[in-house]
């Protein structure tokens, strides 16, 4: 079968085939001649930037290589930089097209000063106050004969009744003392009442007993003060000894509210400041109070410091265990400002992104403070005037980041260049010949790194503590560099074993 069998039979469909032919046959031509044409263009262009810095994959920038080949990380070709490339010698960052910044969407704003409010919020819990709290006791042993109905959470008023106790020893000495008042010795009936007080008789017990003329050895056990029972210790018929614990009433009067607040922010807060709080039993009511302590302890689990504030309860309506929000007030703060959303949080360190001029960003790492009102508080790494990206800057970032830009430390500026590399020192050994505060004369051995061979010269000292302790005639190893202004031994010391 020959080439003429697969061309169609009639003359028509034969001349279609081969202007096809040949179109093709035309269009690779165009091709072959402009592969060929461009490559000398882009050898002139290569060769017209020199010899390559070092190669880099794209996609890992931050890795250089001496030669060309492909990427150990991509299976792509490694990209040559040349010195005269974009970004050698230019401001630092990386460039976004205007009209891909308009694209992006992106929103610029200047770092400003401004008021930083100080006020915090946060969330907390009504409890007891614990100073407010007060124990009833037996004051003698005796015998509980009644009790009052009363239980453990209820509300109590001054001066309520728990229970009657007999306390057989305060009727033996009633008797007693009004034995010895109606004989009319005063200084005696003064003892014997005297001893009734000892006993621990309340006093209107005992005036009680002088107005009936009579004992009274059967006691009602009184609340001191008004609020709610905390524990209660007393049953009908149990037998008490001295200073047995009958029930704890805590008062109402004011409650506390410990509030949870992150130990970052917990050192603006101090004793006695005042703060607001609002509860979800009592909506659209805000209670006042004020600090009264700040817990020395931390909660590990979640890493805040309790502060406690105290609130007034009138009508005892604030009970143990309600959920309360929490606003902590204070005044403004002058402080040097940018949007929160302006900030990029690795975990690691926050950034920001600058606009520089011509179209250049660049990340600048900086150090935040407090932060109210969707502003943040710089503390070290923007000056006032700086602008930076608010809206966008993630974007920036990740291009910054491939491009392999650094971003700028706390403490350099946007225009600043890149830090220079120390200059190399070179060692060798030597022996002194003179030496002198500033300078030393040293006959030295080779020193192969820079090409000089063996001889006689005089170097300055970069610090005249260097020739403390020797002399003429030592041998020392010493490292120094080449400044504009000389040679400059940088370090010395004297060669051990001589």
């Amino acid at each position: 079968m020959t080439p003429s069998d697969f061309l169609p039979r009639t003359p028509a469909g034969r001349a279609a085939v081969l202007a096809i032919v040949a179109s093709g046959a035309i269009g690779f031509g165009v091709a072959r001649l402009t592969e060929h044409s461009g490559a000398p263009e882009a050898t002139a262009r290569a060769e017209s930037k020199g010899k390559p810095l070092y190669w880099y994959d794209p996609m890992a920038p931050s890795q250089h290589f001496a030669k060309p080949g492909k990427s150990p990380f991509m299976d792509m070709q490694l990209v040559p930089k040349y010195a005269g490339d974009e970004g050698a010698g230019q401001a630092p960052g990386v460039r976004i097209d205007p009209a891909a910044a308009q694209t992006l969407g992106l929103r610029i704003v200047p770092v400003r000063i401004g008021a930083l409010g100080s006020a915090l919020s946060a969330t907390g819990t009504i409890d007891f106050n614990q100073r407010d709290v007060a124990v009833v006791q037996a004051r003698a042993g005796g015998f509980v004969q009644r009790v009052y109905a009363r239980a453990p959470g209820d509300v109590i008023a001054a001066g309520a009744p728990l229970a009657d106790l007999l306390v057989p020893e305060w009727g033996g000495a009633q008797a007693e003392y009004l034995a010895v008042r109606r004989t009319g010795d005063v200084s005696l009936t003064q003892a014997a009442r005297q001893r009734l007080t000892l006993l621990g008789m309340p006093a209107g017990t005992i005036a009680a007993v002088e107005r009936s003329g009579r004992p009274h050895n059967v006691v009602t056990i009184a609340t001191p003060t008004g609020g709610v029972i905390k524990t209660l210790g007393v049953r009908a018929g149990m037998t008490l000894s001295p200073g047995e614990t009958l029930a704890e009433v805590n008062g109402l009067g004011t409650v506390w509210l410990n509030a949870a607040v992150p130990e970052a922010v917990a050192g603006q807060l101090r004793p006695g400041q005042t703060a607001h709080a609002t509860l979800a039993a009592f909506p659209g009511e805000s209670l006042s109070g004020r600090i009264t302590a700040i817990l020395p302890d931390v909660q590990p689990d979640s890493r805040t410091l309790t502060v406690r504030i105290e609130l007034p309860n009138r009508g005892a309506r604030l009970r143990p265990g309600m959920f309360a929000n929490v606003t902590f007030g204070g005044s403004n703060q002058s402080a040097l400002l940018v949007p929160s959303e302006a900030l990029i949080r690795t975990g690691k360190r926050t950034l920001a992104m600058l606009a520089l001029k011509n179209g250049r960003y660049q990340p600048a790492e900086v150090r935040i403070g407090r932060e109210a009102g969707g502003q943040a508080e710089i503390l070290a790494g923007l000056s006032e005037g700086e602008k930076i990206v608010a809206s966008g800057q993630f974007l920036i970032d990740s291009e910054a980041s491939l491009s392999g830009v650094a971003a700028r430390p706390i403490g350099g500026t946007a225009t600043a260049a890149p830090p220079k590399p120390a200059a190399a020192l070179y060692e060798t050994t030597g022996r002194i010949e003179e030496i002198k505060p500033g300078s030393v004369t040293l006959s030295h051995e080779p020193v192969p790194a820079i090409g000089w061979p063996a001889m006689t010269m005089t170097f300055a000292l970069a610090d005249p503590s260097l020739g403390r302790g020797l002399k003429a005639g030592d041998r020392v190893r010493f490292g120094f560099d080449q400044p504009p202004a000389g040679p400059t031994v940088r370090r010395m010391t004297k060669v051990a074993g001589q």
